[in-house]
């Protein structure tokens, strides 16, 4: 694994995002708590996607090595966001979101270990120190403005 700051920092808001989907699996019924922990996973992921294309995505695209592993996280990004869109407009308390909650959670997942375990790592191996560093001071900036966009 990639100890540079951009990665590390994507990362963290993996592991962050594992905690999270535990925790929404563990929910019962249309509970406070089930919204809650959706609603910060939504806001949470929405915010790591668009910062991670805006700083990672966006200097892998200008890459031909790194290209193809970009696009296909993109595309994933995309499936990603589908999957919340459609859970937030269902019946929190249905039997279908919870199967439909935990065929996102599956999908999101295997993304984040491909980034972890496949892309990371070859990203690392093009990237100049000084780009992984704009990386991080971009991701830095982003993430919080993210965020409140997607409040």
């Amino acid at each position: 694994m990639a100890t540079a700051e951009i990665f590390e920092r994507l990362k963290q808001d993996h592991d962050r995002h594992r905690e999270l989907l535990a925790s929404i699996d563990e929910t019962k019924g249309d509970s406070e708590r089930r919204r809650s922990l959706f609603e910060a996973f939504r806001v949470e992921v929405t915010a790591h996607a668009a910062a991670e294309e805006e700083s990672l995505y966006a200097t892998m695209l200008a890459k031909p090595d790194l290209r193809e592993d970009a696009q296909h996280s993109v595309s994933e990004h995309k499936e990603i966001d589908d999957f919340l869109e459609e859970l937030v407009e269902m019946d929190f308390s249905s039997s279908g979101w919870l199967t439909r909650f935990r065929a996102m959670k599956h999908r999101y997942e295997h993304h984040i270990d491909e980034e972890e375990e496949e892309m990371f790592p070859d990203a690392a191996k093009e990237l100049t120190k000084a780009e992984e560093d704009q990386l991080a001071e971009t991701f830095r900036k982003r993430k919080p403005a993210e965020l409140e966009r997607a409040k």
